[in-house]
């Protein structure tokens, strides 16, 4: 054998060899060591993963270097996965029982390692409900529990169109989503829609199946839209409806619907529907009536006058509606109405505008927010405020028009416990420019610098304003200021026709033509300015993000944007200046789906992403 000596080291340990060297050997190979083939120290193990999820595969080999790498799936190569560990991509069904293995091999010889098997569960077992505007009664719009979708496999490549749900009438309401529920001896995870030609429909999420289907119009027509083109062409069930999967033999989902009989006489009327059958529970539908006092005797409840934009409330076995009016058609006032989710008897009644000229209740078709003692929090639309106050500052004879309202619900009766009216409460209100475009927020507690804890909530509207009230002293009325715990003015330009989202300590605005903004919470104090916003703007009515999490990993925003056709965003929630993902993205539009509409909040559950257009609910989701 010829060899090629280019060091010292090297001609002394051939000389030595020469020379009968005890470390003789007859190999004749490399500088006297024999090459040593691999094998397998510790093989791949079975993983199991959630839908969505990755999968990561791992071997330990010895042997002499260098060693070479080759993972196979279903014993096929994979292309580029050539290193000790595999990581798949984001998991489809079609990946479940699949088998991983791998190839390790050195100039000496080769070995495949045993096969290990994937296991890919549903996000059926996730088990997550929303049974209310935007997830709780505080209105975070968080999912905290979403384990499927995350910020590594929401993008155009893994995420898209799963189906489209097509229903008859516009979808105003947010869809609710019930998991794991049975019907008909079955399990189905359900995602519930309400429309404006009066009709409530149950659909199979994971299959778009039609579970059932019913009219809740009670034998009248779907109402028109009262010459107001804020809801039109008709109006019907425009309320996010409510959930409680206790109540009844199987739960009941309960909504405000109107309607137009024969005659031409306008109804609202309050149901309560079986969530498996569609069927009316507790001698339903319950006709809407009220009269409350006023400065000249009692106002009446006009059904024709309005309709149920803001989304229903159950607190403590009592829902709570609230109304708006039709345009600025007078006459309407500001009407909350109590009824027992059992027997659906009516508890309680309060108007915030008894004596005319407004205001209403519309809040871009939020829901009063809840805090944790059982008090509602509403912003109020333009209307009549009383600047003559009583003793103890409130409005003298009870209207609150343009106000953020903090209203007791105390033994099951409805008062005002507090409030805050700007200091220019009333030219605003001349102006349409009203705090009740928007809808409020209850944060959880703060600490502020100086170690107290501090009770807030945030609400914001036409004007641009970021107003962070003290709940425990909101500040009320005063001519010459704004007594409130935070003001952040022109904070958001162009407006809010929207609600907001929480996470984290941060708070989520989208307001009318401009970007999503992040405002980041410290010492119980807004900060002044976002400390990140998306690279896109919103047109008209801005938009009302959602936040799914995996408690404080994979954040993600989700954001409807108003055009046509409707686009679905998912921004990093941790960073909006990265988009994970727009339904434009995908070729050939394939992840397009319906016109858009105003006032939608996505909805994230187990896995998908449920938003409503003009004309259906899409489905997004991962892709098979």
């Amino acid at each position: 054998m010829t060899r090629s000596l280019t060091t010292l080291s090297g001609l002394m340990l051939l000389l030595l060899a020469g020379c009968g060297s005890a470390s003789h050997n007859n190999s004749g190979g490399n500088g006297g060591t024999q090459p040593v083939a691999p094998t397998i120290t510790t093989q791949p193990a079975n993983q199991s993963v959630t839908l969505g999820q990755t999968a990561s595969f791992s071997v330990a080999a010895a042997g002499t270097a260098p060693l070479s790498y080759q993972w196979q799936k279903n014993n096929s190569n994979i292309s580029g996965a050539t290193s000790s560990s595999y990581t798949t991509p984001a998991t489809a069904q079609s990946d479940n029982a699949s088998s991983f293995r791998v190839m390790v091999s050195n100039s000496a010889g080769s070995i495949t390692s045993n096969n290990a098997t994937l296991t890919v569960n549903s996000s059926q077992s996730s088990g997550v409900d929303v049974t209310t505007y935007k997830n709780d009664l505080t209105r975070t719009g968080l999912n905290p529990n979403e384990t499927t979708l995350t910020t590594s496999n929401v993008n155009s490549t893994s995420f898209g169109l799963l189906r489209t749900l097509a229903v008859t009438g516009k979808v105003d309401a947010q869809p609710l989503y019930l998991s794991q529920l049975s019907i008909s001896g079955a399990t189905h995870n359900v995602v519930f829609v309400a429309t404006e030609h009066d009709m409530v429909y149950a659909f199979d999420s994971d299959t778009g199946s039609t579970l059932w289907s019913v009219s809740v119009a009670n034998g009248d027509s779907p109402s028109d839209d009262r010459g107001c083109n804020q809801v039109t062409p008709e109006i019907g069930v425009t309320d996010t409806p409510v959930i409680d999967r206790t109540a009844g033999p199987h739960g009941a989902m309960y909504l405000g619907a109107m309607s137009k009989d024969s005659q031409g006489n306008y109804h609202h009327r309050l149901h309560a529907l079986d969530v498996t059958t569609g069927g009316e529970l507790f001698g339903g539908p319950k006709e809407i009536a009220a009269t409350f006092p006023n400065a000249s005797g009692q106002t009446t409840f006009a059904p024709a006058q309005y309709k149920e934009r803001p989304g229903l409330v159950l607190l403590n076995g009592i829902i709570y509606m609230s109304f708006s009016s039709h345009c600025d058609a007078e006459p309407y006032t500001a009407w909350i109405l109590g009824y027992n989710e059992s027997t659906l008897v009516q508890t309680a009644v309060l108007n915030l505008g008894p004596n005319g000229g407004g205001p209403s209740i519309w809040m871009s078709e939020g829901a009063p927010a809840v805090d944790s003692s059982g008090n509602l929090y509403v912003l109020t639309a333009n209307g009549l405020f009383d600047t003559t106050l009583n003793a103890n500052g409130f409005p003298n004879q009870g209207d609150y028009g343009n106000s953020f309202v903090k209203i007791s619900t105390a033994s099951n009766t409805l008062t005002v416990a507090d409030y805050f009216a700007m200091s220019n409460e009333v030219s605003e209100s001349n102006g349409d420019v009203d705090l009740g475009s928007g809808s409020a927020l209850v944060l959880p507690d703060f600490t502020d610098s100086t170690n107290t804890v501090r009770h807030l909530a945030v609400g914001a509207g036409k004007d641009g304003n970021i107003y962070v009230v003290n709940r425990d002293s909101m500040g009320k009325f005063n001519a010459s200021s704004n007594n409130v715990w935070q003001e952040l003015s022109n904070a958001l330009p162009g407006g809010i026709w929207s609600t907001p989202a929480y996470f984290n300590n941060t708070v989520y605005y989208g307001a009318v033509g401009g970007p999503l903004r992040a405002f980041p919470i410290s010492s119980a104090k807004l900060a002044s300015s976002p400390s990140s916003q998306t690279g896109n703007s919103f047109a008209y009515p801005g938009t009302a993000p959602a936040v799914s999490a995996n408690g404080t990993a994979n954040a993600i925003l989700w954001a409807h944007e108003n055009t046509s056709p409707a686009v679905l965003h998912a921004y990093d929630a941790t960073n909006l200046t990265n988009e994970l993902y727009n339904s434009n993205q995908a070729p050939n539009g394939r992840d397009q789906c319906g016109p858009g509409n105003k006032f939608i909040t996505p909805t994230i559950a187990d896995g998908k992403v449920f938003l409503a257009t003009t004309t259906s609910v899409c489905v997004y989701g991962l892709l098979p």
